[in-house]
């Protein structure tokens, strides 16, 4: 990544407040929530099936960015000064993804998982009952959210806190903002000592975060997506996941900072060829780093010719799913490896929203892979509630996503001060 300084004076930009985007954003969730309820009406467990593929995507977008901006806190980046609270404002979602969890995990029984009726028969599955039992499903699936998310958010609030002293006195008129910023200059210590608070707040957390985030991820596609054909069983498929939903934060953010710049001439001055460079990279980097995960899984479950194993992978590569897994691989690995390749395509703001659309669109239809099939093995490849239950999901993500940047300003204020590496802390030997 290129070595940028951040610069002194960092203009105080908000996203503008449009009850017209507003009405657009709720008009989706709307359209989304009326053809979710009306799957259930008619096939609730497609309905179902739709509802939780479309939680595993929105959940790892929303947590993926924010591990972004944890993980280049952790290296101490200096490239991203200017993106890294648009990769933030994904946080915002995190509210909403633990309440979307609450029905999944009070409604989803017998219909969802088939290990709960394989339970009084299965000898294998018997065998698992220490972790495949609804109560122990519940307890991790909210304690584990509330774990992940309440992390999540705190690290939001230790990178959002300084910012607040430093937009107190501009003369900001709006209410909603002004209350905001109250409630998060409580007990305020004076703006260096915040700081200095928040930046050894985020060292600490930011390194657990990463370790959580991990586990947890993984226990939500084990217990969403793995368990629902029960005998079958993959160590990589957490890392699959979790990774997957990094790559998401990496190319949300690439595709919400282009249209950002669009939006305001300030962001487009910060947001400058350099950074959509590095955000083009590290899309490029991870979407090499998804195929190597999905070939590596593949690769020793195929040849390793055990049935079990086996057979996830030919439920998604027959004549019913084999198409639309196709199409997966396609959207998520060979268009944008292809299509980022070189320097030019990564600094044209355009060319890279253009190809981070299409890796979420890919990751999209991923999650409804990991689900689907493993519940339709003579079903339909692809249904309307998946869309639809899509549109209601969207809908809330844009509204969190927009309200955050309309109470908090786009670009990150204060900058941590730096610290001396260890190499410029050793001591010339035979140095007075």
């Amino acid at each position: 990544m290129a070595h940028i300084h951040t610069p002194k004076d960092i203009p105080v930009r908000y996203l503008g407040r449009s009850s017209s985007a507003n009405l657009v954003f709720g008009g989706i969730f709307l359209v989304g929530l009326a053809g979710f309820l009306w799957g259930l009406s008619v096939d609730p467990d497609r309905a179902w099936q739709s509802y939780v593929s479309n939680w595993l995507f929105f959940t790892g977008v929303a947590m993926g960015a924010v591990m972004f901006t944890a993980a280049t806190q952790i290296v101490k980046a200096k490239w991203n000064w200017s993106v890294k609270r648009i990769s933030l404002s994904f946080s915002a979602f995190l509210p909403l993804a633990f309440v979307l969890l609450i029905p999944m995990v009070m409604f989803l029984r017998e219909s969802y998982f088939p290990w709960i009726e394989m339970m009084e028969y299965d000898y294998i599955v018997q065998k698992k009952e220490a972790y495949l039992n609804v109560p122990f499903l519940v307890a991790r699936q909210l304690g584990g959210a509330l774990l992940l998310f309440g992390m999540g958010l705190y690290f939001a609030f230790l990178m959002l806190r300084p910012d607040q002293g430093l937009t107190h006195d501009i003369g900001d008129d709006d209410a909603r903002r002004a209350s905001w910023r109250t409630r998060l200059m409580s007990n305020w210590q004076g703006q260096e000592a915040e700081e200095a608070r928040s930046w050894n707040g985020i060292k600490r957390l930011a390194p657990a975060l990463a370790l959580t985030y991990a586990a947890v991820m993984s226990f939500f596609v084990y217990d969403w997506a793995m368990t629902l054909e029960p005998h079958w069983f993959s160590t990589l498929f957490g890392g699959w996941y979790f990774m997957g939903a990094f790559l998401c934060g990496v190319t949300a953010t690439s595709l919400l900072a282009v249209v950002l710049r669009a939006q305001d001439t300030a962001v487009e001055k910060a947001v400058a060829g350099q950074q959509l460079h590095d955000l083009g990279k590290l899309s490029f980097a991870f979407t090499a780093f998804w195929a190597y995960l999905f070939f590596s899984q593949y690769i020793v479950i195929w040849y390793g010719k055990l049935p079990w194993e086996q057979a996830w992978i030919i439920h998604r590569s027959g004549p019913i799913w084999g198409p639309l897994a196709l199409v997966t691989i396609v959207l998520v690995f060979i268009v944008p490896f292809a299509g980022l390749m070189g320097r030019s395509p990564k600094r044209t703001p355009a060319v890279l929203g253009i190809f981070a659309s299409i890796s979420l669109i890919g990751i999209w239809l991923e999650r409804y892979m990991l689900v689907a099939p493993s519940l339709n093995l003579e079903g339909p490849a692809f249904v309307v509630w998946q869309p639809l239950t899509g549109l209601m999901f969207l809908g809330l993500f844009c509204l969190s996503v927009r309200w955050f940047l309309t109470t908090f300003p786009m670009i990150q204020l204060w900058t941590p001060a730096p610290e001396p590496e260890m190499i410029e802390a050793e001591l010339v030997v035979g140095a007075d």
